[in-house]
């Protein structure tokens, strides 16, 4: 039974370098990329350590139109984010609480539009973007994001609240608390878990959108930060580490969110599993 463990102790350590590899492979080559000048990407190995710290690359990105960019992906990320989380918190209670006629039909339709693809829905979203007159505007991205994020969120969040306990409804309606009071007092509450997981999964899938950015938007005042790498490639050309100057900053806030909240992740996905 030792050698066994010790043997499967092997397999997940080897098996977890290789994730680790995989996983860190790209990364690596971003931030080394984003340090190195424009040519010596090819004058050295791909994943050779830059000759030196080489930061006129991050000073013109910042010096550029990025704080706009920035801007704009924070507007719209957390706009759509309040939608969001309002939205299926709202619709997953009567879901996961209440037992009504086209309770399962209901959801059985937005668990179905979970698998329609975005690319699917593009042309008709830019269509309909032009007639409400919101294209190469911000406003633009808010409403597809929302629409294609509450799927998963309702499902997500349906799911965590029928794990809270019902006695606990009970006791408040003897104490004289009604549907609403209820929802506010102490099924929102205790969603909070729960919440904060969607707002992190959410947040990562929105703020790396690239498809809807691209097709809703055309300038460079409309534009998020996925498509601020336009700005450094031509077209014959790219300023590769440049370009791998603006991911690193990209991808800074939502790491350090990520940190941040990993935590209060774990802990929505292990209360969802448990309760009850």
């Amino acid at each position: 039974m030792k050698k066994k463990f010790k043997v499967g102790k092997i397999v997940v350590a080897l098996l977890a370098l290789i994730w680790l590899a995989i996983a860190g492979a790209p990364f690596y080559f971003m931030v080394a990329s984003a340090f190195k000048e424009q040519f010596e990407i090819f004058t050295s190995g791909v994943f050779a350590m830059p000759k030196g710290l080489y930061l006129q690359n991050f000073n013109k990105v910042i010096e550029g139109d990025f704080y706009k960019y920035l801007f704009n992906s924070i507007f719209v990320v957390g706009v759509s984010l309040v939608l969001i989380l309002f939205t299926s918190l709202f619709a997953s209670y009567p879901f996961s609480r209440f037992k009504f006629k086209l309770n399962k039909p209901l959801f059985g339709i937005i668990v179905a539009a979970m698998a329609v693809p975005i690319h699917v829905t593009l042309i008709p979203v830019f269509q309909l973007t032009q007639k409400m007159n919101l294209y190469d505007t911000v406003f633009a991205l808010i409403g597809p994001y929302t629409a294609f994020n509450l799927p998963i969120s309702v499902f997500i969040l349906t799911g965590f609240m029928a794990q809270i306990p019902k006695e606990l409804e009970e006791s408040a309606e003897i104490d004289g608390c009604g549907k609403y009071r209820t929802f506010f007092s102490i099924i929102a509450p205790l969603s909070k878990p729960g919440l904060a997981t969607l707002a992190i999964y959410n947040s990562v899938n929105m703020w790396n959108e690239f498809s809807f950015a691209l097709v809703l938007t055309q300038s460079q005042k409309s534009r998020t930060l996925p498509l601020s790498i336009w700005e450094y490639q031509g077209q014959y050309n790219a300023n590769i580490p440049m370009i791998m100057a603006v991911l690193t900053l990209c991808a800074l806030p939502m790491i350090l969110a990520f940190a941040i909240g990993q935590d209060k992740l774990i802990k929505g996905m292990m209360a969802g599993a448990v309760k009850g």
